[in-house]
C-alpha cells in the first residue's frame, strides 16, 4: 500500500532504553493512531538473516534478506508489547533479546540495508495517523513530519531501566555489562556514516532521566494537541 501523505507523523527518536517503545505505545493508544516501531525490522533482519545463514556483514545479501522480509505486526494486550510476527512465527521473544539488538545495531550501520527498509517504513504512513518509533524517523523517513520528538536519557538511567526489565523476566543480568553494552551501541549508532542517531534540527529534545512514563506522555500529548 502506498503511503498516505494526508495521514499525520508523530516521530518519536532517540537511543535505545530513552522509553521511546512505551510512549509510541501509549501515544498511538490514545490518538487511535497505527505503529511503525522501525527498530523492530532491522532487529526482524538480523534474525531472518542468522536463519538464513547470512553473515552479519554481507551488505549486499543483507539487502536482499531485508527486501523479502514476510513480517507483520499484531496488536497484544493493553500493557504487553506489539506481537511481531516473521514468517507466520511470533519472535517476540526474541526480537528484544539484547544479543538481537546488537545484532540489530550492526545490520542497521549498512547504507544497502537501510535502502532496502526506506520505503517499506514509509508505506506504514496512512489516516488517521502514524506514530513512528526509530532512530531516524525524524531526520531520514519522514523528515517532512510536523510533529518530532527526540527522546533521550543517561546511560547510566537507560541500564537501570533495562536492568529492572530483564530481572523482572527473571534473567540474571549485571547493569555494568547493560551499561557497557549501551555505550558501544550508542557510539556505534551516533558514529555510522548511514542515517546516524541524532535529534533532528526541529525536534524537541525531551531527557526522560528523572521524568515518570506520565510526565513524558503528557508532554508529548501537548506537542500533538495543545490546549
Amino acid at each position: 500500500m502506498a503511503p498516505n501523505s494526508q495521514a499525520p507523523v508523530l516521530c518519536i527518536d532517540g537511543p535505545s532504553g530513552s522509553g521511546k517503545g512505551t510512549i509510541t505505545q501509549l501515544i498511538a493508544t490514545k490518538l487511535g493512531w497505527s505503529i511503525l516501531d522501525s527498530g523492530a525490522l532491522y532487529r526482524l533482519t538480523a534474525i531472518a538473516a542468522l536463519r538464513q545463514n547470512v553473515a552479519l556483514d554481507d551488505e549486499s545479501s543483507l539487502a536482499a534478506v531485508a527486501a523479502g522480509l514476510d513480517c507483520s505486526f499484531e496488536s497484544s494486550k493493553p500493557g504487553e508489547p506489539v506481537r511481531v510476527m516473521l514468517a507466520g512465527e511470533d519472535v517476540t521473544s526474541e526480537l528484544r533479546l539484547e544479543t538481537t539488538g546488537d545484532n540489530a545495531s550492526k545490520v542497521a550501520v549498512l547504507p544497502e540495508v537501510r535502502a532496502a527498509l526506506l520505503q517499506r517504513q514509509r508505506d506504514f504512513q496512512q489516516l488517521p495517523g502514524l506514530v513512528a518509533d526509530g532512530r531516524d524517523m525524524g531526520t531520514v523517513v519522514f523528515p517532512n513530519s510536523q510533529f518530532k520528538i527526540f527522546l533521550t536519557a543517561s546511560a547510566q538511567a537507560r541500564a537501570e531501566r533495562r536492568f529492572q526489565q530483564l530481572k523482572a523476566q527473571g534473567e540474571d543480568v549485571r547493569i555494568a555489562t547493560l551499561l557497557q553494552e549501551i555505550e558501544a551501541r550508542d557510539a556505534r549508532d551516533m558514529g555510522r556514516k548511514a542515517a546516524p542517531l541524532k535529534a533532528a534540527d526541529d525536534a524537541i529534545t525531551i531527557d526522560t532521566t528523572e521524568y515518570s512514563i506520565e510526565q513524558v506522555l503528557e508532554k508529548v500529548l501537548l506537542l500533538v494537541n495543545p490546549k
